[in-house]
């Protein structure tokens, strides 16, 4: 039973961690914001999507973080209600 346990409590933390993802705006957020608060999205993806953001300019929609390398539709679905932009997260 105690082999057991250690993998209950992980798997616990990562629910709980990904259940409290939080709207983040995605075209003023740092990459550390952004790796906290969307699920799939980590370090390198988050720091893709700074990167694309500087190149290219503010994403005018949450559809638009397709176009930044590792990021799929599935990841924008996933978070699309956490997905801010502009001011007002429109």
């Amino acid at each position: 039973m105690k082999s057991l346990k250690l993998p209950i409590a992980t798997f616990l933390l990562l629910v709980s961690a990904a259940a409290l993802a939080g709207p983040v705006n995605i075209n003023t957020a740092t990459a550390e914001q952004i790796a906290t608060e969307l699920k799939g999205v980590g370090d390198s993806k988050a720091q893709a999507i700074v990167a694309y953001r500087s190149e290219h300019g503010a994403f005018r929609s949450a559809d638009d973080l397709v176009m930044v390398k590792g990021i799929g539709e599935k990841t924008v679905a996933a978070n699309r209600e956490n997905i801010l932009i502009g001011e007002k997260g429109k």
